[in-house]
């Protein structure tokens, strides 16, 4: 979120170094290699291995900042696509040929060892930045962090990476400047309609405005909305929640495991970071060079973001009730999300990245689709979506992906 509690910044402040210490080992490479980092006697990182590609590790610090701060996923979508907007956007201002989706055989691109520092000063300087105004407590860390990357290699900075991360400030304080700006913090001044088939409110809405908020490439949160859910009481509305109903007072103990694994509650890195990390782990089994790492993280954020935006846009446009308020007698798997049922945010985040994944590595699209599929039966078996919410929201996030396919940045 913008506006982190004082306890949870103070949290990051002190746990930000150990962080660093994991950030680049949960994923083992065949064709980079990533480096080890480890906290000297006086409290300072070092860096003891190269990292190529270094956008990888800060993925990883962002994804367990989300997690010790407590992020909501609508929060860790805006900073997670931000962060990848702006790494991308640094390398290219530092790398003027276009090799998108280029795979080096030793993880060093043409250029050399100069480009390859460029690239990291880039990715740095753009991180810092951004992971600086998301978590201000974590800044000193965060430089700690840019300065030990710099001396990674012969113990003094490569005046290619001073260079790259000047651009790469520069990168991060234009996504900033934009992030300000992005009707975030908006409060919700409305009211929760009643009636039959309206959503029953346990609170104020979460994220009742976030469908408002500005899309890195949709033109609004309403560019894919989709048609209204079976009405109220229909015929198709009552088979979905019969199947609800069934599939739940049914539930299987794998069943109930799947919707637990999917639920990822306060304190982990959210659904957003799951995609996030399967992103981190193709780059790094592939070999992928930190222009191609970078433009899968920027293209695969920025399409969950703006999928979670069209999906809460049509959350609050129809304001579904949830299967549990329609019928008594579901036993819910977690507590009831307090947000309106339709469309299903698990399905357009997941859709949304793997589409994108799915494009950007073909041999893994069916896989993908497993995965994809798997998260929205996951929230039927739990009890608290129907599957016309899984599926809209599957189709939201392939459409919004697809945009940002095309579109890029």
């Amino acid at each position: 979120m913008l506006n982190q509690s004082g306890s949870s910044l103070m949290q990051a402040g002190r746990a930000a170094l150990a962080m660093l210490a994991l950030a680049a080992c949960s994923d083992h490479p065949t064709a980079a290699t990533l480096s080890a980092w480890s906290i000297d006697a006086g409290g300072r990182a070092a860096v003891v291995a190269d990292v190529s590609p270094s956008s990888v590790g800060w993925q990883q610090l962002a994804r367990s900042l989300i997690a010790a701060n407590n992020m909501s996923p609508l929060a860790a979508a805006r900073m997670l696509s931000a962060l990848g907007i702006a790494q991308y956007r640094g390398v290219s201002a530092v790398d003027s040929p276009d090799r998108d989706g280029v795979v080096p055989a030793n993880g060093i691109a043409s250029g050399g060892r100069s480009a390859l520092e460029a690239q990291r000063g880039a990715v740095a300087g753009a991180s810092a930045v951004v992971l600086g105004f998301f978590f201000p407590a974590a800044t000193a860390a965060l430089e700690e962090r840019v300065k030990a990357e710099g001396n990674s290699t012969s113990g003094e900075t490569h005046p290619q990476f001073v260079r790259g991360l000047e651009l790469g400030r520069g990168t991060g304080d234009d996504i900033v400047a934009r992030v300000k700006t992005d009707k975030f913090t908006t409060p919700w001044t409305g009211t929760v309609p009643t009636g039959p088939g309206m959503w029953i409110a346990n609170g104020p809405p979460a994220g009742a405005t976030f469908g408002g908020v500005t899309p890195w490439v949709m033109t609004s949160g309403s560019q894919f909305r989709p048609a209204p859910p079976p009405a109220f009481d229909s015929p198709a509305f009552l088979a979905d929640l019969a199947e609800v109903v069934s599939l739940a007072q049914n539930r299987t103990g794998e069943q109930q495991a799947n919707a637990l694994f999917w639920n990822f509650p306060t304190g982990t890195h959210t659904p957003v970071g799951y995609w996030n990390e399967t992103a981190a782990g193709y780059v790094t089994s592939y070999g992928l060079d930190e222009r191609a790492a970078t433009r899968t993280f920027a293209l695969t954020n920025a399409a969950i973001m703006d999928a979670l935006i069209g999906c809460w846009d049509a959350k609050y446009f129809y304001w579904t009730l949830r299967p549990s308020q329609a019928t008594a007698g579901i036993p819910l798997s977690f507590g009831l999300p307090n947000h309106p049922s339709y469309p299903s945010g698990h399905s357009c985040a997941s859709a949304a990245a793997g589409t994108v994944l799915g494009h950007l590595f073909p041999d893994r699209a069916a896989q993908l689709d497993a995965r994809v599929s798997d998260a929205g039966l996951s929230r039927i078996h739990a009890g608290i979506h129907y599957r016309f919410d899984i599926d809209a929201g599957e189709a939201i996030g392939a459409s919004v992906a697809r945009l940002v396919l095309r579109t890029g940045f």
